[in-house]
Parts: structure tokens; sequence; C-alpha cells
């Protein structure tokens, strides 16, 4: 079998992005939120429930169920949780402390650094952690518009939530976690209105990290329903402090995130010259003693490209690529068939 080598200028490089909507199905607003109640239990210290919450855009009965993203509370010094035993020595030792310790080791790479929205550093954070099958290369910035409801949240307004990613002032930072962006009041990545500080000097509700698809809230500039209860000491009572966050997300029903994807296209042109491919391999074409069956082929032969092969440098197939019609070839055609792969 005959193969031709592509030149130079044969094959093309182009790359595009290409923006969709975080949420299955490519939904733009998520604006239902269910959790599951075989993963958000709290019947004990170690209970998946005491560390995150899985949240679902279908009751989890549904077969259309897929996670979207999930919830979490930490705490610096554990408060918030129940510690894993009473044992001298193990207090503070809970899921809150657990969570709070891997977020900084994600964003900071060590855990004696502490999260300090402006000049502020509380004790603790909220995290949204958006489910990696949910977004392709990273969110968009630019795009975040979460809404918190109205429930005694630092007064009766509704909190509307964006990154400043496009304000004149944004605030991109790199981390281990890539870029970090503010999160305030505002929508589309523009801050509007008034940034209530519920402390002084806490500037920030939180930080938005776009490479890895997280969300870290300050709790101390929200006050109301979204006050952390801290339990200080020995505790064996769950004091749910991300379910709280998940209630106020169901409640207020807007939470908009896109992602972006950059699609990798390389194009080859493949080129059949008049004199080239114009005899078919079909071993039914030839008789045992290679003959050819048909003897119209001998002076006048017409074939039909249906597939084309390409092949490494050691001959072996490496990809194939289907024509959607025939494309007859003879002595008087050639053909020109532009072969895409994405990746």
């Amino acid at each position: 079998m005959a193969l031709t080598r592509y030149s130079e200028g044969d094959v093309v490089i182009s790359t595009d992005k290409v923006t969709t909507s975080t949420w299955t199905n490519n939904t733009n607003n998520l604006t239902t939120n269910f959790t599951s109640s075989t993963q958000a239990i709290f019947n004990s210290p170690t209970s998946s429930g005491q560390f995150y919450l899985d949240v679902f855009q279908a009751v989890t009965s549904s077969t259309t169920a897929e996670i979207q993203y999930a919830v979490a509370y930490g705490n610096r010094v554990g408060s918030g949780s129940p510690d894993f035993t009473n044992d001298t020595g193990s207090f503070g030792l809970g899921a809150s402390r657990t969570i709070y310790n891997q977020y900084r080791q994600l964003v900071f790479g060590d855990e004696a650094q502490n999260f300090t929205f402006s000049t502020h550093t509380p004790d603790d954070i909220y995290v949204i952690n958006v489910n990696r099958s949910r977004f392709k290369h990273s969110l968009k910035p630019g795009t975040l518009n979460l809404h918190l409801s109205a429930s005694n949240i630092g007064g009766t307004h509704l909190l509307k939530l964006t990154d400043d990613s496009v304000s004149s002032t944004g605030s991109a930072v790199i981390t281990n976690l890539g870029r970090q962006f503010n999160l305030v009041s505002g929508s589309n990545g523009l801050t509007s209105g008034s940034n209530i500080n519920q402390v002084a000097n806490s500037s920030s509700y939180g930080f938005f990290y776009p490479d890895s698809g997280i969300i870290i809230l300050n709790p101390d500039n929200f006050g109301g329903g979204l006050t952390p209860a801290r339990n200080n000491g020995i505790s064996t009572n769950s004091d749910r402090n991300h379910q709280k966050l998940y209630n106020h997300i169901r409640d207020a029903a807007t939470f908009i995130l896109d992602s972006d994807e950059k699609i990798t296209s390389q194009y080859y042109f493949t080129r059949a010259k008049n004199n080239e491919y114009n005899y078919t391999t079909n071993p039914s074409f030839q008789d045992e003693n290679g003959n050819l069956n048909f003897t119209s082929m001998i002076d006048n032969p017409q074939v039909y490209i249906t597939t084309v092969g390409l092949y490494n440098d050691e001959g072996a197939l490496v990809a194939v690529a289907k024509l959607s019609q025939p494309v007859a070839k003879d002595f008087t055609k050639e053909a020109l068939i532009r072969v895409k792969l994405d990746y």
C-alpha cells in the first residue's frame, strides 16, 4: 500500500476558546438545588456530611441528577463541628479544622498561613467547590453571578455576588490554585452598589479561583443568618454551618457560572493528485493469479474515496477519517480533503 507524506504547509494548527455553561445540559442558571439524604448525614463526627454537602440540580432519586457543586465550612481552631474524639489533646480536631487546613494548603501550600480578606483575618471560611466534571479547562471570570437569599443576611437585602475581574481594579493574583479574584457585590464581573462591611476592614466577600473551580467566602462579611455558629472547646454536636450556606443559595435560586475550554484543531490537507490513488486495494478485484476481474479497470480505472487514514512514521494507523459521501477519483480528477483533529 502506497502512503503519501504530508508536505510543509499541508498541516495547520488552530486554537479556539469555547464557552459553555458550567451546569448540566448547558443550563445557564442553576435555579434548583438538592442534597442527598444518603450523603448529607451528621450522625458521627466523621460522617461525610460533616465535611461537605454535595448539591444536585435534580432530586437524587432522578436518573438525571448529577453533582453540580459542594459546600463546606472550615474553622482554623476546629469550632463549628464535633471533635473526632473527646480525649485530651484532641479538642478542636474535627471536620471544620480539617476543611480549613485542606484549603489553606491548596491555596498557600502550607498550614501556617490564614485566609485574610483585605486586612481582616476571620477564624473561618465557607467554601463552594464546583464539581470537576462540570467545567472544562477553567471557569470563566466575569460570568459569576451568585445570589444569596435575603433572609437575615446583613439586613433585608438580597446579596448579589460576582468576581471583580472586569472591574478596573481587578484583584487577579496568582496562587497555588491559579488566578484569584475578589468576590464583590455586583454582577458579571463588575462591582456595583455598596459592598456592605459587616466587620471593619472586611472589604472582600471572599475569593474566586476560576482555574480550580473554587469559591472561598468570608463569613464575617455576611452577618445575620450566615454568621457561623462557633462552639469553642469540646463539641459533640454539629452546627451545620455549610448547610446554612446551602439554604441561602437554594432560596435565592440564582447561580450563573460559565466555563472555558481551549480546543486545539489540527487540519491535514490531504491531496490525491491525478496520477495517485486510481486503483482499488480491494482484494475482490483480483483473481488468485493477480489478474483484474474487471477489465474496464485496466485502461480507464475509476474508484471512490471513502476513508482517509493517518499513519505515523512507523507506518501504524493512528487516525481514521470517514467522508460523508464517496468522492469519485480517476486519472482526470484530483481530490483535496481536509481532515480535522480536535484535542
